[in-house]
């Protein structure tokens, strides 16, 4: 008689994923406090809160990308994300024009999950530690093309051309015009390649036989805010507003 062997729930990821969705939640009840609501909240404006930002972002599309090793269907799970980006991206059109969200975390992740799958057969040709550098030097290269040019820290290398930024299309590369705005903001360049550096980490604890680490700790309710992490993410906008709506009317 064959016995059924468990599938082993790697609960690292899970757990990184719902400490992100935390922190995210901390961040837009932030954001709607400071320019929903007018409340004062100076270190949310400095570069402490720039970094507060950047870090969710980083970890929200480092673990996406390290994640899509696991499970099958990549397509039919890139389809949903995009699609639920769609959903944003029309609501806040129609309900909060002045805050749409244009080409947002959501719609960056799916993409570079569709992105992924042809170049699959590529990456396992690299060695993983050679792709996480690579896909780092590409991020800091390119870290700037939304301001117009390539370069390292701010210090330009060479200033692309204007025609690069056109309209709403060439933002979802990273090109916006002077015109564009989106109250998130996560274009391909430059952080496609935050989400390759996931993909290569992976690539890298599985090479050395090091994926066992990932089901050491435990943690049940921040593992199952993020197994549920796009629908929680789709939902704690209106919940919040409408909590903070009730509390400052």
């Amino acid at each position: 008689m064959k016995q059924r062997i468990k599938k082993i729930r790697y609960t690292v990821p899970d757990i990184i994923r719902g400490v992100s969705v935390i922190a995210m939640i901390v961040y837009h009840t932030m954001w709607d406090l400071v320019y929903l609501f007018g409340v004062s909240v100076p270190w949310f404006k400095t570069d402490m809160g720039f970094l507060f930002q950047q870090s969710i972002c980083w970890s929200f599309v480092l673990i996406s990308g390290f994640c899509w090793h696991l499970g099958k269907k990549k397509i039919k799970r890139s389809v949903i994300v995009l699609a639920c980006s769609l959903v944003l991206t029309a609501v806040t059109a129609i309900v909060m024009p002045e805050q749409i969200i244009l080409h947002g975390v959501l719609s960056l992740i799916g993409t570079a999950m569709l992105v992924t799958i042809p170049l699959d057969k590529i990456f396992k040709k690299v060695y993983p530690l050679l792709g996480i550098v690579i896909s780092f030097l590409l991020f800091l290269l390119t870290y700037d093309v939304n301001n117009g040019f390539v370069g390292i820290a701010g210090h330009k290398l060479f200033e692309l051309p204007e025609s690069f930024y056109i309209n709403t299309a060439t933002a979802f590369f990273g090109f916006p015009n002077d015109a564009f705005y989106s109250s998130d903001y996560v274009p391909i360049l430059p952080w496609i390649f935050v989400f390759f550096i996931g993909y290569f980490i992976y690539a890298l604890l599985e090479k050395k036989n090091k994926l066992n680490f990932l089901s050491r700790f435990t943690c049940k309710p921040i593992e199952f805010i993020g197994r549920h992490s796009l629908e929680i993410y789709m939902a704690h906008q209106p919940i919040i507003f409408v909590i903070l709506v009730l509390v400052y009317n």
